[in-house]
């Protein structure tokens, strides 16, 4: 999927349509509330995994990004490093 990473990250910020890590995308994904999973490219190998059968299993598209953890974490604003953002 081509997308401005950029300008769609900080547009679904500011509308407060943004979770982030791993366990909070899990629970939406299994209560379906999820759009869309946005993946880093660092993203950890069994986490991606998870990620991707819970999404299969929801029919929600997985989106692998090119950007790192630490640069998705500076896009969002966060000080942290965001590998796994879910878009509800």
């Amino acid at each position: 999927m081509a997308m401005d990473v950029q300008v769609e990250l900080k547009r679904l910020s500011a509308a407060g349509k943004l979770v982030f890590g791993t366990e909070e995308t899990v629970k939406l994904l299994r209560k379906g509330k999820v759009q869309r999973v946005l993946l880093s490219s660092n993203c950890d190998p069994l986490v991606r995994s998870d990620i991707e059968k819970l999404a299969g299993l929801a029919k929600v598209d997985v989106v692998s990004l090119e950007q790192g953890s630490e640069e998705i974490g500076v896009l969002c604003k966060k000080p942290f490093g965001v590998s796994v953002v879910a878009v509800q």
